[in-house]
Protein backbone atom coordinates (compact mmCIF):
# COMPACT_ATOMS: atom_id res chain seq x y z
CA UNK A 1 0.00 0.00 0.00
CA UNK A 2 2.72 2.46 1.20
CA UNK A 3 4.52 1.72 -2.54
CA UNK A 4 1.25 2.65 -4.23
CA UNK A 5 0.79 5.51 -2.42
CA UNK A 6 4.43 6.77 -3.27
CA UNK A 7 4.01 6.10 -7.20
CA UNK A 8 0.77 7.72 -6.66
CA UNK A 9 2.27 10.89 -5.15
CA UNK A 10 5.37 10.78 -7.63
CA UNK A 11 3.04 10.87 -10.63
CA UNK A 12 1.45 13.83 -9.12
CA UNK A 13 4.48 15.36 -8.86
CA UNK A 14 5.77 15.19 -12.09
CA UNK A 15 2.75 16.25 -13.39
CA UNK A 16 2.90 19.34 -11.00
CA UNK A 17 6.01 19.59 -12.01
CA UNK A 18 5.44 19.64 -15.97
CA UNK A 19 2.46 22.17 -15.48
CA UNK A 20 4.64 24.02 -13.76
CA UNK A 21 7.27 24.12 -16.46
CA UNK A 22 4.31 24.63 -19.07
CA UNK A 23 3.40 27.66 -17.01
CA UNK A 24 6.86 29.13 -17.03
CA UNK A 25 7.33 28.70 -20.65
CA UNK A 26 4.20 30.46 -21.81
CA UNK A 27 5.12 33.45 -18.99
CA UNK A 28 8.45 33.49 -20.40
CA UNK A 29 7.23 34.05 -24.24
CA UNK A 30 4.63 36.13 -23.45
CA UNK A 31 7.60 38.43 -21.48
CA UNK A 32 9.65 37.75 -24.88
CA UNK A 33 6.75 39.07 -26.45
CA UNK A 34 6.37 41.98 -25.05
CA UNK A 35 10.04 43.04 -25.00
CA UNK A 36 10.29 42.57 -28.77
CA UNK A 37 6.63 45.07 -29.07
CA UNK A 38 8.67 47.67 -26.69
CA UNK A 39 11.95 47.42 -28.69
CA UNK A 40 10.01 47.39 -32.20
CA UNK A 41 9.77 51.37 -32.44
CA UNK A 42 13.18 51.97 -31.48
CA UNK A 43 14.54 49.41 -33.85
CA UNK A 44 12.50 51.13 -36.43
CA UNK A 45 13.54 54.60 -36.22
CA UNK A 46 17.22 53.28 -35.44
CA UNK A 47 17.07 51.76 -39.31
CA UNK A 48 15.12 54.97 -40.66
CA UNK A 49 18.27 56.92 -39.19
CA UNK A 50 20.74 55.19 -40.93
CA UNK A 51 18.76 55.11 -44.14
CA UNK A 52 18.74 58.80 -43.97
CA UNK A 53 22.11 59.02 -42.80
CA UNK A 54 22.88 56.87 -46.15
CA UNK A 55 20.99 59.09 -48.47
CA UNK A 56 22.87 62.39 -46.23
CA UNK A 57 26.22 60.47 -47.16
CA UNK A 58 25.67 59.74 -50.96
CA UNK A 59 24.15 63.37 -51.69
CA UNK A 60 27.49 64.78 -49.65
CA UNK A 61 29.32 62.96 -51.29
CA UNK A 62 27.66 64.13 -54.78
CA UNK A 63 28.31 67.52 -53.90
CA UNK A 64 31.90 67.15 -52.92
CA UNK A 65 32.31 65.72 -56.78
CA UNK A 66 31.02 68.26 -57.93
CA UNK A 67 33.06 70.55 -56.14
CA UNK A 68 36.35 68.85 -56.74
CA UNK A 69 35.42 68.34 -60.44
CA UNK A 70 34.62 72.73 -60.69
CA UNK A 71 37.68 73.28 -58.53
CA UNK A 72 40.57 72.23 -60.65
CA UNK A 73 39.58 74.30 -63.88
CA UNK A 74 39.35 76.93 -61.28
CA UNK A 75 42.79 76.77 -59.90
CA UNK A 76 44.54 75.52 -63.17
CA UNK A 77 43.09 79.43 -64.59
CA UNK A 78 44.17 81.12 -61.54
CA UNK A 79 47.81 79.45 -62.01
CA UNK A 80 47.69 80.04 -65.84
CA UNK A 81 47.11 83.65 -65.04
CA UNK A 82 49.51 83.80 -62.61
CA UNK A 83 52.38 82.41 -64.31
CA UNK A 84 51.60 84.85 -67.28
CA UNK A 85 52.18 88.25 -65.24
CA UNK A 86 55.19 87.45 -62.55
CA UNK A 87 58.48 86.31 -62.83
CA UNK A 88 60.45 84.54 -59.81
CA UNK A 89 63.15 86.37 -58.28
CA UNK A 90 66.73 85.30 -59.92
CA UNK A 91 64.86 84.68 -63.28
CA UNK A 92 64.92 86.02 -66.45
CA UNK A 93 61.54 86.95 -67.13
CA UNK A 94 59.90 85.56 -70.09
CA UNK A 95 56.74 86.65 -71.85
CA UNK A 96 54.57 84.31 -74.33
CA UNK A 97 54.38 86.04 -77.77
CA UNK A 98 50.74 84.21 -77.99
CA UNK A 99 49.82 86.42 -75.20
CA UNK A 100 50.69 89.89 -76.28
CA UNK A 101 47.82 92.04 -78.01
CA UNK A 102 46.18 95.71 -78.28
CA UNK A 103 45.78 95.74 -74.67
CA UNK A 104 48.79 96.06 -72.73
CA UNK A 105 50.05 93.60 -70.71
CA UNK A 106 51.77 94.59 -67.57
CA UNK A 107 54.36 91.99 -65.83
CA UNK A 108 55.71 92.57 -62.80
CA UNK A 109 58.92 91.46 -61.26
CA UNK A 110 60.77 91.68 -57.80
CA UNK A 111 64.38 92.45 -58.27
CA UNK A 112 66.46 92.83 -55.01
CA UNK A 113 63.33 93.58 -53.45
CA UNK A 114 62.33 96.37 -55.37
CA UNK A 115 59.24 96.02 -57.21
CA UNK A 116 59.51 96.18 -61.11
CA UNK A 117 57.07 95.64 -64.30
CA UNK A 118 57.36 95.30 -67.77
CA UNK A 119 54.67 96.42 -70.30
CA UNK A 120 54.21 94.40 -73.48
CA UNK A 121 51.60 95.27 -76.17
CA UNK A 122 51.30 94.88 -79.69
CA UNK A 123 51.20 97.76 -82.12
CA UNK A 124 49.11 98.33 -85.15
CA UNK A 125 51.51 97.15 -87.87
CA UNK A 126 51.85 93.74 -85.74
CA UNK A 127 55.08 94.37 -84.15
CA UNK A 128 55.59 93.98 -80.31
CA UNK A 129 56.92 96.71 -77.95
CA UNK A 130 58.18 96.15 -74.51
CA UNK A 131 59.15 98.73 -72.07
CA UNK A 132 59.37 99.14 -68.33
CA UNK A 133 56.14 100.66 -66.79
CA UNK A 134 57.50 103.56 -65.97
CA UNK A 135 58.01 107.71 -67.07
CA UNK A 136 62.32 108.58 -68.09
CA UNK A 137 60.85 111.78 -66.76
CA UNK A 138 58.71 111.51 -64.03
CA UNK A 139 60.06 107.90 -62.87
CA UNK A 140 61.61 109.84 -59.91
CA UNK A 141 57.95 110.85 -58.57
CA UNK A 142 56.45 107.43 -57.27
CA UNK A 143 53.34 107.88 -60.01
CA UNK A 144 55.79 107.87 -63.33
CA UNK A 145 53.85 104.82 -64.27
CA UNK A 146 51.27 104.13 -67.67
CA UNK A 147 47.69 102.82 -67.43
CA UNK A 148 46.19 102.27 -70.87
CA UNK A 149 43.12 104.03 -72.10
CA UNK A 150 41.30 103.15 -75.28
CA UNK A 151 44.77 102.94 -77.68
CA UNK A 152 47.13 105.25 -75.63
CA UNK A 153 49.64 104.71 -72.52
CA UNK A 154 48.51 107.70 -70.13
CA UNK A 155 51.47 108.48 -67.58
CA UNK A 156 49.73 108.86 -63.88
CA UNK A 157 51.59 111.59 -62.50
CA UNK A 158 52.22 114.06 -65.97
CA UNK A 159 48.87 112.81 -67.92
CA UNK A 160 50.90 112.95 -70.74
CA UNK A 161 49.75 110.18 -73.51
CA UNK A 162 51.73 107.75 -75.86
CA UNK A 163 50.14 105.50 -78.63
CA UNK A 164 51.17 102.52 -78.67
CA UNK A 165 53.23 103.03 -81.91
CA UNK A 166 55.58 105.31 -79.98
CA UNK A 167 56.60 102.47 -77.03
CA UNK A 168 60.31 101.32 -77.41
CA UNK A 169 61.18 104.24 -80.30
CA UNK A 170 63.70 106.39 -78.47
CA UNK A 171 65.23 106.90 -75.21
CA UNK A 172 64.85 110.06 -73.42
CA UNK A 173 61.53 112.67 -73.07
CA UNK A 174 58.38 111.59 -70.96
CA UNK A 175 57.93 108.35 -72.54
CA UNK A 176 57.66 104.98 -72.04
CA UNK A 177 61.86 103.41 -70.45
CA UNK A 178 62.11 101.52 -73.95
CA UNK A 179 63.33 98.28 -74.03
CA UNK A 180 65.46 97.89 -76.97
CA UNK A 181 66.41 94.38 -78.89
CA UNK A 182 69.87 94.77 -77.68
CA UNK A 183 68.43 94.01 -74.34
CA UNK A 184 66.22 90.88 -74.85
CA UNK A 185 65.92 88.07 -76.66
CA UNK A 186 63.09 88.00 -79.44
CA UNK A 187 62.00 84.63 -80.98
CA UNK A 188 58.47 83.55 -82.36
CA UNK A 189 57.29 82.02 -79.03
CA UNK A 190 58.57 84.40 -76.39
CA UNK A 191 60.37 87.83 -75.47
CA UNK A 192 63.37 86.82 -72.92
CA UNK A 193 64.48 89.78 -70.69
CA UNK A 194 67.22 88.48 -68.52
CA UNK A 195 67.50 88.97 -64.85
CA UNK A 196 70.74 90.64 -65.10
CA UNK A 197 69.34 93.57 -67.54
CA UNK A 198 66.46 94.06 -64.94
CA UNK A 199 69.06 94.42 -62.09
CA UNK A 200 70.78 97.41 -64.06
CA UNK A 201 67.68 98.95 -64.59
CA UNK A 202 66.01 98.23 -60.53
CA UNK A 203 66.97 102.29 -59.86
CA UNK A 204 64.29 103.61 -62.21
CA UNK A 205 62.16 101.58 -59.88
CA UNK A 206 63.54 103.07 -56.26
CA UNK A 207 60.13 105.37 -55.70
CA UNK A 208 57.82 103.28 -58.11
CA UNK A 209 53.90 103.67 -56.74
Amino acid sequence: MFSFNRKVAMKSNRKNNEITEEKKEKKFRKGAACIVLILLPTLLLAACGQKNNAVSETETAKAQQSVEESTPQAVEESTSQSEETEASTGEDLIIPVSDITEEASFYPVTVDGIDMEIIAVKASDGSIRTAFNTCQICYNSGRGYYKQDGDKLVCQNCGNQFPMEQVEVEAGGCNPWPIFDENKTVTDDSITISYSFLQESEQIFANWK
